[in-house]
């Protein structure tokens, strides 16, 4: 089972509160992830990968184990502890501004 934390915004749009925990078919990958993630919620098709492309949105960063995993491959196998739900894979927006 792997544990995911959204922020505020993207749990709203889902209508979840706290972490959304998912089974996977497979390995633990950010693709697999956010597939299984976007199956579950619809809702957030299009807010953190874009419709067409499936590429990251810009202001977005992934975290695995305290480690921005945002520019490892989406098919990357996700840390082992990630893996067995004893650390969350954490979804982001990122600042900017001056």
């Amino acid at each position: 089972m792997i544990r995911v934390v959204l922020p505020a915004p993207l749990r709203t749009l889902a209508q979840v509160t706290g972490e959304v925990r998912l089974e996977l078919d497979g390995k633990a990958t950010q693709r697999a992830v956010l597939d299984a993630l976007e199956a579950r919620h619809p809702t957030l098709r299009g807010t953190i990968r874009d419709h067409g492309t499936q590429e990251r949105r810009a202001y977005v960063r992934f975290f695995a184990c305290g480690r921005d995993v945002s520019h490892d491959g989406l098919d990357a196998p996700l840390p082992d502890t990630v893996a067995a739900g004893s650390e969350p894979f954490v979804v982001l927006g990122a600042l900017a501004g001056g």
